[in-house]
């Protein structure tokens, strides 16, 4: 009888182990956590506006993720935008970011064009071109 319960007992502590281990898994890739590896640079870009856009917002250059938003705080009039690009991705200082939406109510993003005729942007470097994303709140108090 007592072989059985212990038996039963750790057929049930792996079960609960295994469940545990899947529910860690899943907060990790569902929260888009990076817990080994992800090297990154910082570059910081200036927009008039950065409405929508928060805190850990992809960061994408032609549709593919290559970073995350690390921050955004007010300089001076403007949205000062921290963006940590993944080792590897070469921008320029003629690169342009665009906060852009997905889907018509979708997340807030950070287009990249990459640029390639000036320098190479180093870590710590200023993205100077950018473009602000479309405010659909103003568009609509347009049309009233």
């Amino acid at each position: 009888m007592d072989a059985e319960k212990a038996k039963l007992e750790l057929v049930v502590g792996m079960f609960v182990l295994i469940g545990l281990i899947s529910l860690a898994y899943l907060s990790v890739k569902l929260g888009k956590l990076e817990v080994i590896g992800g090297h990154r640079y910082e570059v910081t870009a200036e927009f008039t506006s950065a409405t929508g856009l928060k805190a850990g917002a992809s960061i994408e250059i032609a549709g593919v993720e290559v970073g995350r938003v690390k921050s955004i705080a007010l300089k001076e009039d403007r949205a000062a935008v921290v963006l940590a690009i993944r080792d590897g991705i070469a921008l320029f200082d003629d690169s342009i970011a665009s906060i852009k939406t997905r889907g018509i109510i979708g997340d807030k993003f950070v287009s990249l064009s990459t640029g390639g005729g000036g320098e190479p942007l180093r870590p710590g470097g200023r993205i100077r071109d950018t473009e602000s994303g479309l405010d659909i709140e103003e568009l609509v108090e347009l049309e009233v």
